[in-house]
């Protein structure tokens, strides 16, 4: 009797996940889907999480006509030796590729005025999210020639409305997992904040106010 009782409720409990999974991102209508990098690509955190640094991606300086496919992405991070936590597409797909539990190597060198702490260390610290997206030609002329950035499309340079709808979200789900990160623009920021001599993203195209989130 024991042994049937757990023959029918452990798929019950399995299946009931998945039910309750899909209800949450049906309620706010945004695909997640797990891409993760490779185990090297990260490393295992330490330290209290207190910020989320926003970053752009593309693949735009060499594939200037196709910039956001999914796979020659995931091809840059593993070839660079890079990550990060989070990745959302254009049409607002989050594309889940480090555990939160790790640090993704993100952030690189850089600092906070007046906080030495997080001097060259802010991986550490922080969860990063990258979006598909390309800045505007002076912060894109650094990684590429005037005459590749001429080649991509007007509607693939900023960010969509479905990005921005997709980023409020997941920041409210990590404000919920993290009381450590407070809700404003000193611990959201962006990876030109932080390294501002070496880095554009997410750049001028990047609308803060759209981040309803935040206090």
């Amino acid at each position: 009797m024991k042994n049937s009782f757990l023959v029918i409720f452990v798929p019950c409990l399995f299946v009931l996940g998945l039910v309750i999974s899909l209800a949450i991102v049906q309620e706010h209508k945004i695909p997640i889907k797990n891409l993760y990098l490779p185990s090297q690509n990260s490393k295992i955190r330490t330290k209290v999480v207190t910020h989320v640094l926003i970053h752009f991606i593309s693949d735009a300086a060499i594939k200037p006509q196709n910039p956001y496919n999914i796979q020659d992405i995931y091809r840059i991070f593993v070839n660079t030796g890079t990550s990060s936590h989070y990745m959302i597409a254009r049409d607002g797909t989050i594309y889940f590729l480090v555990g939160e539990n790790r640090v993704a190597f993100h952030a690189g060198k850089g600092e906070l005025p007046g906080l030495p702490t997080y001097k060259n260390k802010m991986n550490e610290y922080s969860i990063g999210i990258e979006l598909l997206a390309i800045g505007t030609r002076n912060e894109m002329l650094p990684v590429m020639s005037e005459k590749t950035y001429n080649l991509i499309t007007a509607k693939n340079i900023g960010y969509t409305d479905a990005q921005y709808r997709s980023l409020n979200i997941l920041l409210n789900r990590i404000f919920k997992r993290y009381p450590s990160i407070k809700r404003d623009r000193k611990h959201i920021i962006g990876h030109d904040e932080y390294a501002p001599d070496r880095k554009q993203d997410p750049g001028n195209l990047f609308d803060w106010s759209r981040l309803k989130v935040l206090s």
